[in-house]
């Protein structure tokens, strides 16, 4: 049993020879709850059902947390914020057959809970997560995991790519400032002193293109507080990268035959708007690999084999809506879940869609904070004790229940 997680049957331990247990696989309540906080919480309403704690998250806020939780081990480093200013961030480690992974997760050196007071859309910096990725790989990872999601900046990966040794120029040979305006001004790439000897995954489901009216910046820097003006001159800056990107030689993995066409093909890919653009500079100078978040992550913390002879799964996020049926992590663990016949329910602070919507994405029941307390603000603040009352609701429908059915009649 588990010291941290009570009535948890953690991965070593995990006997599949004994049916019952319940997998416990939440995202984080955003403003309330970490994901490891969430199954806690579920956990001990569940009373003394035994369970099997996974936090989970699909490559944006959390997912570290989600991965500590699982065994991998917390590193924590100052690199510079969003604005600049130096901050201290975290991210996972753990060895595995092959390889050293890092997991990273840009919101944690990038993202806007790291802003330190206004946004600043046209001189954000993806820098950090850069100095996450090469002290990552100066410790000695092999692969790094990059969770894309809550960014506050549209800089194209520029900042990150600079951390990594990858020279932005102005015409007069000049390095550029930090933040996707100044992409402007980008005349030449010099990747030729770019940190080597890592592989690169990125884990996010957003498909969104680097440029165009679903781009990263029409889509996400109003997000970020950038004005019209500010997303065009931004549209400009991500062209103008692309642009330059398609006309440089040296860029790792293109020879110079083939770097145009490798180069304009990332620009439109699936992926490449992603966190302000920084999936595109992930493609262009780490020839990253994308990969579906949740599913991904899932694979990392083993959900295959703590599935195995499960009565039920619980999963869940903060708000279940239109966005969740789109593929976040409730809807990732029950397609996980259904190719081994387990029954999935979902916990929310709130709901958006119908059960039949629920049904066709493979989540049987979805219980809501609200259906205990209408009050959202008393949800926010008293979220632990309101889920352990969901999951006593949950053990009686699913749980209970299904026990009485199966039990042989006297």
């Amino acid at each position: 049993m588990s010291e941290a997680f009570p009535n948890t049957i953690e991965g070593p331990q995990v006997s599949h020879t004994l049916t019952g247990h319940v997998v416990i696989a939440p995202d984080k309540f955003r403003g309330s709850l970490t994901s490891p906080e969430v199954a806690a919480h579920v956990a001990a309403g569940l009373g003394g059902v035994p369970v099997v704690e996974l936090p989970v998250a699909d490559g944006g806020d959390g997912t570290v947390d989600a991965v500590v939780a699982s065994g991998f081990t917390r590193v924590e480093t100052e690199v510079t914020g969003p604005t600049g200013d130096p901050v201290t961030a975290s991210y996972a480690v753990r060895n595995e057959p092959g390889a050293r992974v890092a997991v990273i997760e840009l919101a944690e050196a990038s993202g806007l809970r790291r802003l330190p007071g206004d946004p600043a859309p046209l001189t954000a910096t993806s820098r950090g997560t850069g100095e996450l990725i090469a002290h990552a790989v100066r410790h000695g990872a092999t692969r790094i995991v990059l969770g894309l999601g809550g960014s506050a900046c549209t800089d194209g990966g520029a900042g990150m790519a600079q951390a990594l040794g990858v020279r932005l120029l102005d015409a007069a040979g000049n390095d550029l400032p930090p933040g996707g305006a100044a992409l402007r001004d980008l005349h030449t790439i010099d990747a030729s002193g770019r940190l080597r000897g890592f592989e690169v995954i990125v884990a996010s489901d957003v498909d969104n293109p680097l440029l165009g009216p679903y781009g990263a910046a029409a889509v996400y820097a109003p997000q970020k507080g950038a004005s019209p003006q500010d997303v065009a001159v931004l549209e400009a800056g991500l062209a103008r990268l692309a642009a330059v990107a398609v006309h440089t030689h040296g860029l790792t993995g293109a020879a110079e035959h083939d770097g145009v066409v490798r180069a304009m093909g990332v620009a439109g890919r699936p992926g490449a708007g992603a966190a302000g653009g920084v999936g595109f500079g992930a493609l262009t100078f780490l020839d990253a690999e994308i990969r579906p978040g949740i599913g991904y992550l899932l694979d990392l913390v083993g959900f295959d084999r703590h599935v195995e002879g499960a009565r039920l799964v619980i999963t869940g996020e903060g708000s279940i809506d239109e966005q969740t049926l789109r593929g976040k992590t409730p809807v990732g663990v029950a397609a996980a879940a259904a190719k081994h016949g387990v029954p999935v329910v979902a916990v929310c602070g709130r709901r958006t869609v119908g059960d039949d919507e629920l049904r066709a994405a493979g989540i049987e029941a979805a219980y809501a904070l609200t259906d205990v307390e209408p009050d959202v603000r008393r949800c926010m603040a008293e979220a632990g004790p309101l889920l352990e009352r969901l999951a006593a609701r949950i053990a009686t429908a699913h749980l209970v229940q299904d026990h009485e059915r199966t039990m042989p009649s006297s």
